[in-house]
């Protein structure tokens, strides 16, 4: 950054520690804020606050939202006896944009990972465990991510739940559509192997 850059230099830095935004691009994001007229970058800040000062986790399934209950929570054509676990509640974005899941959700805003000094009280695991406790429940779907931290996620939560009684289950995940078999490795392999289902 030239000498007496210091605000934009600021800015380009508050860019760059959005995730996926590496330094190139937070310069440009920073250019193109200055570009704006001052009422539409008062608008950008201004939806900045707003979102924090509205938007607030679901005390049921600890999803985003600015309401009372999410909307999912909120519906009652959900059925609450079929909790789907996630990591973010970008996930839950994801799994409702197929238009075939009919539960509910649970957002635990992270995965187990040691070397991250992420530990399970770091999630919302004692709420998820809560949920558990009225005995409408009858499944949770492990929909963590197919990584190390995701896994390991999957295999602590199943410990703490399948006690309980409560049917736990895990997606299937594998070959992706359009792949071919000679590119993929030997876990993704075995995962689809594992996953496969009657025609």
């Amino acid at each position: 950054m030239p000498k007496g850059s210091a605000a934009l230099a600021e800015l380009t830095d508050w860019f760059h520690r959005l995730p996926g935004v590496g330094a190139k691009t937070a310069q440009r994001l920073a250019y193109y804020v200055l570009t704006l007229p001052v009422e539409q970058a008062q608008g950008f800040a201004d939806a900045i606050l707003s979102a924090h000062e509205k938007i607030h986790r679901c005390p049921k399934c600890c999803d985003f939202t600015d309401s009372e209950l999410c909307g999912v929570c909120a519906a009652p054509s959900r059925d609450t006896s079929l909790i789907c676990v996630v990591e973010t509640p970008r996930d839950v974005i994801a799994l409702e944009r197929t238009h075939e899941y009919g539960g509910v959700y649970h957002v635990l805003h992270g995965a187990i990972s040691p070397l991250s000094g992420v530990r399970p009280q770091d999630l919302t695991v004692a709420e998820l465990l809560k949920r558990l406790d009225d005995g409408i429940v009858r499944e949770v779907i492990m929909a963590t991510n197919p990584t190390v931290e995701g896994e390991a996620t999957a295999m602590y939560l199943s410990r703490l739940i399948k006690p309980l009684g409560v049917q736990v289950s895990r997606l299937a995940y594998g070959i992706p559509v359009g792949a071919s078999l000679e590119y993929a490795d030997e876990v993704t392999l075995l995962r689809a192997l594992e996953g496969r289902k009657e025609l």
